[in-house]
């Protein structure tokens, strides 16, 4: 094959390093985590975090266990009546049994050795397994004694563990699985269903197995006799981590953190936890136990599991923590605080950079023997031809698609209104652009929107995002009793919206644009149409407003979201009937501080966890909306715009947002970054703290306009909150002084006038769940309306 100049293989490095960013990757965990059950005794073990020694504890039977000896320890894995932990050295292996007749656990050590450390540690019913660290030999005990695994020359990334079998993926480009133990027959079936498939993850379960191949999809193989091989096929590309058990099997979405299962035992249900999102979660034979992301505490469920409430344990760590700078994925949020000071957790990857492309399984040989012709050699170099024009046309196409988004090629961007009157300013002149305007963006970026961030998933692309329905106008006609008046619930720039109930039932809000000819008007609305259905549509968090689905017809432009009974947040802050503190639901602060934290969740999602993130460019009190059970959710992403990523500044030809809520820099500098979401949200926070509108007019200095920031920012700075707090929700209990005073402080760091004195959204998010926390602590705190407020 002829070689390739230096220069094009320097070119298809870069290339490469820039494309295959776009395939996510596959963290495995094994059997082994922070938090892991003995299902025979229902007990659940954890990894303590907030601690200088991350010891392990224990719940059963509605008692916290405390365990000796106090190690560190970096991993623990549950069986049938044992669980075992590997100390944060690797040095040493300790397992407990459980005996359901006394309180007390016994413990053994059942390896030492300082000079070959261990991980990958996994425990099935008896069986006990664990890798070497670096090498991947694998070392089984069964019942205190070691025993040879049969292969003991194989090496392998991460091994799981089942009811008297094993399973492993191998070292090396092919990741094939490879099964053992004293279960031989299962294993041979578990073995044979994955042989030829790279595989990224591998978890056991009683009888079967699932993982993740290294495209992302899930495989499952095994006995299915209770129907634990049968997953949702249409969300074969959308999970994380795996907990499988005896006659079901689990997993986390990416997309939101929630658990969908899956098993014929129609008493194994989500119900109660559909909600609520997770960290990671861990099996027993007829239940599991989830880390819930909100506050890392334990939530069990399932037929063999008695009452679905928190388990009455300290916070358990989301990961181990190690000495390392986690390079590869970054650290996990509040690892220091995890830690104690003493190590990271490091954050999940969320791009595959490093995993090297499979070589293809062996083919059968030839009955021919050929040798190498020069027919053959061109056929590999065309080949590679491919491969790296593939590559490269991809790439480029990736990079006409962000400037035709962004709009920097052509030094033009779109803006429209919002609910409240919006600010648009022209930005300095410094070049001049001769280039001709770009062509209509409405096919390109949807396009973009619905791959950019898309698992590799099967079957051929669609114009929109395939999670978005196509509806006609028709159908949405007759939703909304032909858009009538009485169906209006909203209008802002973009045109009315309606509440509507489709054919199936669904309750529905329907905005639809206003038409006309193609004006400046008809651009703007459809810039704002491209923009909503090619975030919205990608983006999937339980503090995001839900896209529906769209219609497009001729003129008409038509958005279809989740109906949120509640309506937005303004005007249950600045209804002119909320008079007093009994008047609304949310006039009580341990609501609006979870309303606060609710947003500050679902911008975080977009700035740390969208693929690529999003800055929203309009968060104000009108665009966050509240579900039926007062959830917040953030809604409105005709202004939104991709970011460049961190540390770098946006800067489009206009600056846009709402008055009282746009970033003075953005405004002033025309310099957009995610801090100027965080100014937004400060002010929503002060919104929440005063009643007092964004600007409002102040009638102690003559009815003049006054921003809400400009009235309370000085009265915070002077430590008089009390003056400004709204008498609506009353004063504040004891330990409620202190939340609102942090969420006081949290705004007004929110709204300084530089960026870079601003928290990250990250930041927010913790100082408003430490003071939803400390609402928990307080008597007398609970809101009005007998509402019952959980922390999400």
């Amino acid at each position: 094959m002829t070689k390739l100049p230096s220069p094009t293989v320097a070119a298809v490095l870069i290339l490469i390093a820039v494309v295959f960013p776009l395939f996510p990757a596959i963290q495995a965990l094994g059997s082994a985590s922070t938090l892991a059950v003995s299902y025979a005794s229902r007990t659940v073990c954890g990894i303590v975090a907030e601690q200088p020694t991350q010891r392990i504890l224990c719940f059963r039977d509605g008692q916290t266990i405390f365990i000796e000896p106090h190690f560190s320890f970096s991993a623990v894995s549950g069986g049938r009546n044992i669980f075992c932990g590997i100390r944060s050295s690797g040095d040493i292996l300790i397992c407990w049994d459980f005996d359901s007749s006394t309180a007390a656990f016994p413990w053994r050590r059942i390896y030492n050795n300082t000079s070959i450390f261990l991980e990958n540690l996994a425990v099935g019913d008896e069986q006990i397994c664990a890798t070497a660290v670096g090498a991947g030999n694998v070392t089984c005990w069964r019942e205190g004694n070691k025993a040879k695994v049969g292969f003991s020359s194989l090496q392998f990334d991460s091994i799981s563990s089942g009811y008297g079998f094993s399973c492993g993926i191998l070292k090396g480009n092919n990741q094939f699985v490879r099964c053992w133990g004293r279960n031989s027959s299962i294993a041979n079936v578990i073995e044979n269903g994955f042989r030829n498939i790279s595989m990224a993850t591998i978890v056991a379960g009683g009888s079967h197995a699932c993982g993740l191949n290294i495209s992302g999809g899930l495989v499952c193989k095994g006995n299915n006799d209770f129907g634990q091989l049968d997953f949702p096929s249409s969300l074969a590309m959308e999970f994380s981590e795996l907990a499988l058990g005896e006659r079901h099997s689990c997993g986390i979405l990416v997309s939101n953190r929630s658990v969908v299962c899956w098993s014929g035992d129609l008493r194994f249900s989500v119900d109660s936890i559909r909600e609520t999102s997770f960290e990671l979660i861990s099996s027993g034979s007829d239940f599991v136990c989830g880390l819930t992301t909100s506050n890392f505490s334990v939530l069990c469920w399932g037929p063999g599991w008695s009452n679905d409430s928190s388990l009455s344990l300290p916070k358990i760590l989301p990961g181990s923590c190690v000495q390392s700078s986690c390079s590869d994925c970054g650290v996990y949020p509040l690892s220091q605080t995890l830690c104690s000071g003493s190590g990271n957790v490091c954050g999940r990857c969320l791009f595959n950079v490093s995993t090297p492309l499979p070589s293809p399984p062996p083919s059968p040989p030839p009955t021919v023997a050929a040798p190498s012709s020069p027919s053959a050699g061109l056929k590999r170099g065309l080949l590679a031809f491919a491969i790296v024009g593939s590559v490269g046309a991809f790439a480029g196409i990736c990079t006409v698609l962000y400037c035709l988004w962004t709009g920097v090629c052509f030094k033009h961007k779109k803006i429209h209104n919002s609910v409240q009157p919006t600010i648009t300013r022209a930005a300095s002149s410094t070049t001049s652009n001769t280039n001709n305007s770009p062509v209509s963006r409405s096919s390109t970026i949807r396009r973009q929107g619905s791959r950019i961030m898309r698992r590799q998933r099967s079957g051929t692309s669609s114009k929109h995002a395939d999670k978005a329905e196509e509806f006609t106008l028709s159908e949405l006609a007759k939703a909304t009793n032909e858009f009538s008046p009485d169906n209006k619930i909203g209008q802002g720039s973009f045109g009315v919206v309606y509440r509507g109930k489709l054919f199936d039932g669904r309750d529905v809000a329907i905005k639809r644009g206003e038409t006309g000819s193609k004006t400046k008007k008809f651009q703007e609305k459809e810039s704002a149409f491209d923009s909503e259905v090619a975030f919205l549509s990608r983006l999937h968090h339980k503090h995001l407003v839900r896209l529906v689905g769209y219609c497009e017809e001729k003129d008409e432009r038509l958005l279809v979201y989740e109906y949120m009974k509640n309506g937005a947040l303004y005007n249950h802050v600045h209804d002119k009937n909320n008079t007093e503190k009994g008047s609304s639901v949310i006039n009580s602060w341990k609501m609006r501080i979870k309303i606060g934290l609710d947003a500050a969740r679902g911008i975080e999602y977009l700035h740390n966890y969208a693929v690529p993130p999003i800055i929203h460019r309009d968060i104000k009190s009108s665009n966050i909306l509240l579900d039926s059970n007062w959830t917040a959710r953030v809604s409105d992403f005709g202004l939104s715009l991709m970011s460049p990523g961190s540390g770098c500044d946006y800067q489009p030809t206009k600056a846009a947002g709402t008055v009282g809520y746009i970033d003075p820099e953005y405004y002033g500098l025309n310099v957009l970054t995610a801090k100027s979401d965080v100014y937004g949200l400060g002010v929503v926070l002060l919104e929440l703290l005063t009643g007092k509108r964004a600007i409002f007019k102040d009638d102690e200095q003559g009815g003049t306009p006054v921003s809400v920031v400009d009235y309370a920012v000085p009265v915070i700075m002077v430590g008089e909150l009390a003056k400004i707090l709204d008498r609506r929700v009353g004063p504040p209990h004891i330990n409620e002084a202190e939340a609102v005073e942090l969420v006081a402080y949290t705004a007004m760091h929110c709204v300084h006038l530089e960026g870079k004195d601003r928290p990250t959204m990250t930041d927010v998010v913790a100082n408003l769940e430490r003071a939803l926390n400390l609402c928990d602590d307080s008597p007398g705190s609970n809101s009005s309306g007998g509402i019952s407020i959980v922390s999400e």
